[in-house]
């Protein structure tokens, strides 16, 4: 039987002493993963006896500090003197209405520590250890009062024995315990942790593209508390993988990388991450009965949790539209990500395509989507109300989710607390009409289009339609075209009315087939839609004297599901931001000659395309002639945009690529970027240039266009269930 063990057994067995021994010492260290006690001289400390003597002190130059003459047994160590210093971090989280957090000055000192090890393993050896009779590797919350807003545990080569707290009773409850008579060193896990790096400048760039279409991904996931439904007694955790709550309150809090952000991911897709004090991560509010009156369980459903201030999870009510979204947020941004089509209530809702005046401001949008971005504003504006301190926001949104993050995005920049924002969205639908697109123009939004994704091509600018008498007229607008170049002029041109019409600035995914081995892919702004609306245009210039051969639309729904980001939107956006990182490293331009005169060869036969088309019906006698004017008008417009395109490639083809370009207001601190590359580069899968997804082979090369999911003109076409819009 060990020393400690007898004297254990020895005080419980004789729990009354009537002459407590005193004329005891114990020191101790706080030290980095260096070995280092500086980071912690000075700091206060309160040392607790086993009859309940407070012995206060402070920690030397060297972070040593030492209690004499204390009565006999361990004594409780705990540094719990609140931060009393100036950054304004610190102080604003101390005293913020809203979860006001309860920061010691050793959590700030532990948060300008660093890691010895890159990936943040615990240290196996430390020279500290070489002038310890005991040595245990401890992090802040065993050493401070209040621990809900602190990460959870790590592993540890070093713990602390259970049996000395034992030995101490109720005064072992706080705190580290530490046996006398002996000098022990404490080393402290520095409390740092990761967060995506993100540019809050308004200028588009390549990492933002990549970051925010994983964020977008997330929006998928579920936010994964346990437990989950109030009215919650116990503490809280977020261990299911992935999921929104893991990612932000444990995973990045513990420094753990993520890769995967949907349940069937198989291929990991690293965020580019930055090392920041714990403090400026993305934060998820703590959660702490006995601290916060919102979190008290008595207030059964109206009781605050996490999942409750973050996730947005409007699906299981009768009147409920179904909707998704998080939000989460740090000293300099709020992101709010917003999800897709998902569950069969997205799709009737993507279905309303009745047209309804914008409450906010002017013009007419969407019925469906407006209804679903009304609750995400409640849910949004409620959190900005306790969190917003002048942050900048950055949202993000795909396919369904995309639509209604515009409009959320132009309630928000309506409303009078003047909010810095910009929007990210992919494959979005169209979502208001002309009137709102043009008052939202000062709305800063970068609209992705993947290749061949029809989805952006929908609603068609006549559209305005309830959701119940939808599905058979629009059935046999696919399946009887009267003219086959319709399909695609539906999406240029309109009949009566205001139509429908893209909001932001298009940023087009274009693969480049040289022959049947060889592909790359650009990402570029197109003047054109025959780009942006291709699968429908490739369809009626192949079909222009007859019907295409297309099954009903309702038969292709059962062939939808919702992962067109993981195939399709995320390697595309890897791959440019792989490209723009080449073409600045090597002061290259973003489109190689070779490349340039493919694409400038393919639009100069798309353009001779049109013009036959347009002479076609120049001198076909229609039996209204009105169907056939339209077209030819719409067709002479989009020729004439053909020459914007070929001009805005040549700019491609010469412009060079600044490194603002691609990391953003990131680039503005080029230390920490390198840093954090190297971190990023450290993965196998972001070492190599790797391409896109295989297409399969062209059957005929003279075709601007091949369905990136691998659609053949006349086959029947695999559609997200946001296309019945």
């Amino acid at each position: 039987m060990t020393s400690l063990q007898k004297e254990l057994e020895s005080r419980l067995s004789h729990r009354n002493l009537t002459c407590p021994v005193g004329g005891k010492w114990s020191s101790f260290q706080l030290v980095d993963e260096f070995g280092s006690g500086e980071p912690y001289a000075g700091l206060a400390y309160v040392a607790t006896d086993s009859e309940g003597q407070k012995y206060p002190g402070n920690l030397d130059v060297m972070g040593v500090g030492k209690v004499s003459n204390h009565y006999a047994g361990p004594i409780a160590l705990l540094f719990d003197q609140t931060y009393q210093g100036f950054e304004e971090v610190y102080s604003f989280l101390q005293t913020r209405p809203h979860y006001p957090l309860k920061i010691t000055e050793l959590q700030v000192r532990a948060e300008q520590t660093r890691y010895l090890n890159p990936n943040a393993t615990r240290t196996r050896e430390n020279p500290a250890q070489a002038c310890a009779d005991d040595f245990f590797q401890v992090e802040v919350r065993h050493l401070v009062k209040y621990v809900a807003h602190l990460p959870p545990e790590v592993y540890r080569h070093y713990p602390l024995p259970a049996g000395p707290a034992r030995l101490m009773g109720e005064h072992g409850k706080l705190g580290v315990t530490l046996m006398p008579q002996k000098h022990t060193v404490l080393e402290v896990r520095p409390l740092r942790a990761l967060r995506p790096m993100l540019s809050t400048a308004p200028e588009f760039c390549a990492l933002n593209l990549y970051q925010l279409a994983l964020m977008s991904t997330l929006t998928y996931c579920p936010f994964g508390q346990t437990p989950d439904k109030a009215p919650i007694k116990t503490p809280v955790s977020f261990t299911e993988q992935p999921s929104v709550g893991n990612w932000f309150a444990d995973a990045l809090a513990k420094f753990e990388e993520l890769g995967k952000f949907y349940p069937e991911q198989t291929k990991p897709y690293y965020p580019l991450y930055e090392e920041v004090p714990y403090s400026k991560r993305l934060e998820i509010v703590p959660f702490d009965p006995a601290l916060y009156a919102v979190n008290d369980p008595q207030l059964g459903v109206h009781q605050e949790h996490p999942a409750k201030v973050h996730f947005l999870d409007d699906t299981d009510k009768e009147e409920s539209t179904d909707t998704q979204a998080y939000i989460t947020h740090n000293d300099e941004l709020i992101l709010i990500a917003v999800r897709g089509t998902q569950q069969p209530a997205d799709f009737l809702r993507d279905a309303d395509a009745l047209q309804v005046p914008f409450e906010e401001g002017v013009g007419q949008v969407h019925r469906g989507f407006y209804g679903a971005a009304k609750t995400t504003a409640a849910f949004v504006t409620s959190y900005l109300d306790r969190f917003y301190a002048g942050q900048k926001l950055l949202i993000c949104g795909h396919s369904l989710g995309g639509a209604v993050a515009l409009l959320l995005s132009e309630m928000l920049r309506r409303r009078p607390e003047g909010y810095t924002l910009q929007l990210y969205t992919y494959g979005a639908p169209r979502a208001a009409d002309a009137t709102f697109t043009k008052n939202a123009e000062a709305l800063v939004h970068y609209r992705m289009v993947n290749h061949n994704d029809p989805i952006p091509s929908v609603p068609g600018s006549w559209m305005n339609t309830k959701g119940g008498v939808y599905g058979t007229g629009l059935t046999l607008t696919f399946a009887n075209v009267p003219v086959g170049l319709s399909v695609f002029v539906a999406g240029i041109t309109n009949w009566a009315g205001e139509p429908y019409e893209h909001h932001g600035i298009l940023r087009h995914f274009l693969p480049v087939e040289f022959d049947r081995k060889e592909r790359s892919s650009i990402l570029w702004m197109p003047h054109c839609d025959t780009i942006t609306q291709h699968a429908a245009c490739e369809v009626a210039l192949k079909h222009k004297h007859g019907l295409p051969n297309r099954p009903a639309l309702l038969a292709q729904l059962i062939q939808t599901g919702d992962h067109f980001m993981l195939p399709s939107y995320i390697p595309a956006c890897w791959a440019t931001l792989r490209r723009w990182q080449q073409a600045h490293s090597n002061a290259s331009t973003l489109v190689t000659k070779r490349e340039y005169e493919w694409i400038d060869h393919a639009l100069t036969r798309v353009t001779q395309q049109l013009r036959d088309e347009e002479r076609y019906l120049a001198g076909r006698a229609a039996p209204n002639g009105r169907s056939d004017r339209s077209i030819n008008i719409a067709l002479i417009r989009e020729v004439d945009k053909l020459h914007s395109t070929r001009a805005r490639l040549a700019t491609l083809h010469t412009a060079s690529v600044s490194e603002k370009d691609v990391y953003g207001s990131l680039s503005e601190r080029p230390e920490q970027l390198a840093h954090n590359l190297a971190r990023w580069q450290a993965h196998p899968e972001n070492r190599v240039a790797e391409p896109l997804a295989m297409a399969p082979p062209l059957d005929d090369d003279s075709e601007l266009i091949c369905g990136a999911h691998g659609y053949a003109v006349g086959k029947p076409y695999v559609l997200d269930l946001d296309s019945i819009v």
